[in-house]
């Protein structure tokens, strides 16, 4: 425990709706919801508009409607969010070299590391100017807690929420945490939470009246002694600016149970390929492939296999990945399927047994190719060679790349949009979804700088109506005093991107991955990979639920109420059948 307070945590409010508010003016003071919208859909984030109605993260889309039927329902824009986050942690950075982030709107920062005094009154100074910075370059609010340990400034920052300052002065601690649910304290989950409650423990004071050996007794050595530590206000962590990732992962959450065998084998060949991408990205490799896999009836079970060194090849985590899921049964259905790698290394070890049996196979095929030219014709050594290539056994389906085999469909299919993709028409500019079905796709035209603007409705394949990148927050030529050491740390903006590895950026695409990754079951929250973004259905929008949409008939939803649409012209130049201010 530290002296002064010079422990800063930040956590900006309600990050990803008040993100989607700044950028979309109609929607300000409104209640935003941000998550998965299919039927497995849970909530990423909600507006405090939206909380006033019991709407929380990692709760259920579905009951996020019921408690909210009006609400604005998006998609994840990740591409924006990681820019807005790259502006804030570089801010972050000319603080002090040590910035540890937790996730894309949360850090620890050890202001002592930075040259900041060690005061109370220096490390509030430091803390009220971080704040008026954030809001300058990103027009966002952060809530920000001091202390002289991280478990504290974490807590402090939760008090402050929304767009507050906490500082909890050393010495002050215990009389702070006594009332506390013991929930509050880090690593007291609800399995723990129930296992102090049967024995009689509910707030902090009652935890730390317990003593250690209770706790230890009850708990176990090492987490009943961290929790007495806690209790007493002590935490000797430090903040660490790299974190070395033990494993790399994705996942899906698929709308409807998987059990076709075929498609479960496609699907794990996707997901090793995604995994590996991530692998690559990252610069390491692993030794050990995993899988996992959640049935029906929400039992899950994982699969692992270790190779001989480590590797980064997609061909060798794919047949690893195919092995493992060849022995789980999946014929009454999957909800979920992930493929991970762990034991992760900085280097690769060539496969030399798997290097060897390739270059046999060559051989073979380059001596089947020979005798065919000699006696076959041109297709019939085509086949051989194509024969001598294969391994015996049973044929697998082979791997495919995502979006592979859609050309064709997307040609007869008509696009689909989802609710908050950024747009641009040919003729009115930038805009956003608000709702789609039947045929049609209402835009609201606006930009984050602009009064909030008019809502027009298309024919879903309008050619002038197009997926566009997002807007920055605040105009690109505004005035901003950004301190410059701050400019040096940001470099330059990524491109966008996705979490794990789709662009969310282009969310809006019709070829967009129609899987359901960003689709968590509520109990799949705490470890999920944001990567995919789900297809609504017909008539899924901003507006009411699906039995208000379905009864809407030819309606596409829209927030705060909708307005009737009429039928698009059957050629030339699309035009818009409904208008509202």
């Amino acid at each position: 425990m530290r002296g002064a307070p010079t422990i800063l945590h930040l956590d900006m409010d309600a990050f990803y709706a008040s993100a989607e508010q700044a950028a979309k003016p109609s929607l300000r003071g409104k209640p935003v919801i941000v998550g998965g919208l299919g039927p497995r859909g849970v909530v990423a984030t909600a507006s405090y508009e939206a909380r006033v109605f019991g709407v929380h993260s990692a709760m259920a889309m579905a009951q996020a409607r019921r408690l909210c039927p009006n609400a604005a329902f998006l998609i994840p824009r990740f591409a924006l969010y990681r820019t807005v986050s790259d502006k804030v942690m570089a801010l972050l950075h000319t603080l002090s070299p040590l910035v540890e982030p937790l996730s894309l709107d949360e850090a620890f920062v050890d202001l002592e590391a930075g040259g900041t005094e060690p005061t109370v009154e220096a490390a509030r100074a430091v803390a009220e100017r971080l704040r008026a910075d954030i809001r300058a370059v990103t027009g966002l609010t952060g809530s920000v807690g001091l202390a002289g340990s991280k478990m504290l400034a974490k807590i402090g920052s939760e008090q402050a929420k929304p767009d507050g300052l906490v500082v909890i002065e050393p010495g002050t601690e215990r009389d702070l945490l006594g009332p506390m649910s013991v929930r509050t304290l880090p690593g007291v989950g609800p399995a723990t939470a129930e296992a102090l409650r049967r024995a009689g423990i509910h707030t902090v004071a009652e935890t730390r009246e317990a003593g250690e050996a209770e706790l230890v007794r009850l708990l176990g050595r090492a987490h009943g002694a961290s929790l007495f530590l806690m209790a007493e206000g002590r935490d000797e962590r430090p903040v660490v600016a790299e974190r070395d990732a033990k494993s790399i992962s994705v996942e899906d959450t698929f709308d409807v149970d998987l059990t076709d065998r075929t498609r479960v084998q496609l699907e794990i060949a996707r997901l090793a390929d995604r995994c590996v991408r991530r692998l690559r990205e990252a610069g390491r490799s692993g030794r050990t492939v995993v899988i996992k896999v959640r049935r029906y009836d929400f039992s899950t079970l994982t699969r692992s296999e270790t190779l001989r060194g480590p590797t980064d090849d997609p061909a060798v985590v794919r047949e690893a990945a195919a092995r493992l899921i060849d022995g789980v049964d999946t014929t009454a259905g999957v909800r979920l399927l992930g493929v991970g790698v762990s034991g992760l290394a900085d280097y690769t070890q060539e496969d030399l047994f798997a290097q060897a049996a390739q270059a046999a196979q060559a051989a073979q095929a380059a001596q089947a190719a020979q005798a065919a030219q000699a006696a076959q014709t041109p297709q019939a050594a085509h086949e051989a060679v194509a024969d001598a290539g294969r391994p015996p056994g049973a044929e697998r389906p082979e791997p495919v790349e995502e979006g592979a085999g859609e050309a064709s469909e997307d040609a007869e299919k008509p696009r689909r949009w989802l609710p908050g993709s950024d747009v641009r028409h040919a003729e009115y500019g930038a805009g956003w979804v608000q709702g789609s079905g039947v045929g049609r796709v209402t835009v609201r035209f606006e930009e984050p700088w602009s009064p909030p603007g008019r809502v027009r409705t298309f024919p879903v394949d309008d050619p002038a109506l197009q997926p566009a990148d997002p807007l920055p927050l605040l105009r690109p030529d505004a005035d901003v005093d950004v301190p410059a050491d701050a400019e040096e740390a940001e470099g330059a903006d990524p491109a966008p991107g996705a979490v794990a590895d789709s662009a969310p950026g282009k969310a809006a695409d019709p070829r967009a991955d129609r899987r359901v990754a960003a689709d968590l079951a509520p109990e799949e929250i705490a470890d999920s990979d944001p990567g995919g973004t789900p297809a609504p259905d017909a008539g899924e929008g901003m507006g009411p639920g699906p039995d208000e949409a379905e009864a809407r008939a030819g309606q596409a939803p829209e927030p705060g109420g909708g307005s009737g649409h009429a039928p698009a012209p059957a050629g030339g130049r699309s035009q818009p059948v409904t208008s509202k201010p």
